[in-house]
């Protein structure tokens, strides 16, 4: 039988990325799905003062240092009830906040931040206008639309039903079967809504929230680190 060489080279590069698996995550020591959701909620109705903005419901990712998604929470009732594109940009927040932040003995000697650096995505908003000193860095790592929301696209050579299943159902969105967790999606965002989180001054990894106005994602987020106890 002669294999077309396209065709083989398709099948196994799906089987490795079958063998690699998702990225191997840290999160045991960060809060789960249910510890997520509940830091959230509690932030959107705070009882020491409102956060303004728009009063909506929000989304909130954490990942671990490494960029790997360990939960994705919202705010509503289900999932449609809070802006659904903000879903993915909440994991974009946390990803910059980790990707950009250090910790305790990350710096060499002589640096100007010899403890580290965490920049929130607010910090990052004037650094990245035209003639800043970042200027660019949101273009710089796309978001993996694929991890993002489920979806497979096809491989010439080889079935569907095999190596293309359907996208993941909405309903997982926010739940411990949501696409993004386990994965790392990626994504800049220079807004306010990420932070990163410490732990003895090492950087364990972010969270990221979004759904309202940038002030009101970034004091929802501050709320949010604090009843997570970072």
């Amino acid at each position: 039988m002669k294999i077309q060489p396209r065709a083989l080279s398709y099948s196994l590069s799906a089987v490795l990325t079958l063998v690699a698996g998702p990225a191997l995550a840290d999160c045991g020591s960060l809060p789960n799905l249910s510890q997520l959701r509940s830091a959230l909620v509690g932030a959107i109705t705070p009882t020491g003062g409102a956060n303004g903005g728009l009063g909506f419901n929000m989304w909130g990712t954490i990942v671990d240092r490494d960029g790997t998604v360990c939960a994705v929470a919202f705010s509503g009732s289900q999932f449609t009830s809070q802006w659904l594109g903000s879903r993915v940009i909440s994991a974009q927040k946390a990803n910059t906040a980790n990707d950009f932040s250090l910790g305790h003995n990350a710096t060499p000697a002589g640096s100007a931040f010899p403890t580290g650096l965490a920049l929130s995505t607010a910090n990052l908003f004037s650094a990245v206008q035209p003639g800043g000193s970042l200027y660019g860095l949101q273009h710089s790592n796309p978001v993996d639309t694929e991890v993002a929301y489920g979806n497979h696209p096809g491989f010439s050579g080889v079935t569907q039903a095999n190596f293309n299943p359907a996208p993941v159902n909405s309903q997982a969105f926010g739940t411990t079967a949501d696409p993004m967790v386990g994965k790392r999606v990626g994504g800049v965002n220079v807004f306010g809504g990420g932070l990163a989180l410490y732990k003895a001054g090492q950087r364990v990894g972010a969270v990221g929230v979004s759904g309202d106005t940038s002030c009101t994602d970034h004091m929802v987020a501050w709320r949010t680190r604090h009843a997570l106890g970072f």
